[in-house]
């Protein structure tokens, strides 16, 4: 574990150097900041789980820049996750393919199949080709706790614990990829993402969201354990009205609460997008200022409102 401050910098280079030594890094992606150690170390990729107090048994995703990387990673690739890839690679997509011998089990969990990405985010993409590599990465925070969008929050939650923080502006997404399973005769959406469903059936229509499959729900991060929440109790309501106004309260949705004023923190959203976008950062702001409840509306399970729902849920489990 390390101990030392945690070294911020916005050079790609002094950052990959430390890959290729075994150290973590975290850097930014579209979706949410990434903590990343190189896939084929796994002394490296152990460090991840201790660093996060990350269960031993969650997988993670490995990030690539070029496509002729999967050759290392995957034994072969099906063709509706061809497709997927000439739709949304470079992207906020998450594909699990079956598993190259190579690839450590520390990387799968010992499963016989690996999540691959190529982010879009241009720092991302520089900091990739200069470690030289594929990333194992998950997000960039401690285990349980909201996903970071702004380095700063990487910093309140790891300094100390890697090595790195690559820095760059805040996630212009906010919420983490979406994961589809392109193994069997049909894809299958283990966690919904900032890919909606309806974009996926537009290339596969046959794609369909998991079920009770437990040993397929097994093959995603994000969807065993208790995900995304602040340190406030989050409780879900319909309407702004049900949220009992307090100054240690706070509330986000898309209808303005009639008092806005009464509450220690207030987010409200013109879309469901801007909703994702906010929901991350308002949690921390949230637990910064000591709030102990946090009232958040809901949305309809379409489009983008099936990833922010499946966040909110978690956080209010």
């Amino acid at each position: 574990m390390a101990s030392r401050e945690t070294l911020l910098t916005t050079d790609v280079h002094e950052a990959a150097a430390l890959i290729r030594r075994g150290e973590l890094v975290a850097f930014p992606t579209e979706t949410v900041y990434g903590l990343g150690a190189d896939a084929f170390n796994p002394e490296a990729v152990r460090k991840i789980f201790e660093a996060k107090g990350r269960p031993l048994d969650n997988p993670l995703i490995v990030h690539i820049v070029h496509l002729d990387q999967l050759a290392h990673l995957v034994r072969d690739v099906p063709e509706a996750a061809r497709r997927f890839m000439e739709r949304f690679f470079p992207g906020p997509l998450t594909l699990v393919l079956p598993r190259h011998p190579d690839v450590p089990d520390e990387v799968t969990a010992g499963l016989p199949t690996v999540g691959v990405r190529m982010p879009r985010h241009p720092v991302a993409q520089a900091f990739l080709e200069a470690c030289g590599t594929p990333v194992a990465a998950p997000s960039a925070n401690r285990s349980g706790r909201p996903s970071p969008t702004r380095w700063e929050a990487v910093y309140a939650d790891l300094n100390g614990r890697i090595a790195c923080i690559l820095q760059g502006d805040r996630s212009d997404m906010g919420l983490e990829s979406t994961v589809v399973d392109c193994t069997g005769s049909e894809p299958v959406v283990l966690r919904a993402g900032a890919v909606p469903l309806e974009a996926l059936r537009e290339v596969v229509p046959e794609t369909r969201l998991v079920g009770d499959e437990t040993s397929l729900k097994a093959r995603s991060p994000g969807t065993r354990y208790r995900h995304y929440a602040p340190q406030a109790r989050v409780v879900l309501v319909d309407h702004p009205d049900e949220a009992v106004p307090d100054p240690r309260h706070a509330y986000i949705g898309l209808t303005p609460p009639a008092h806005p004023e009464a509450f220690g923190a207030c987010c409200v959203c013109p879309d469901v997008e801007t909703y994702a976008y906010e929901l991350f950062d308002f949690f921390r702001r949230c637990d910064a200022q000591n709030c102990t409840r946090i009232y958040a509306q809901r949305v309809p399970h379409t489009g983008l409102g099936l990833a922010l729902m499946d966040r909110l849920e978690r956080a209010a489990s």
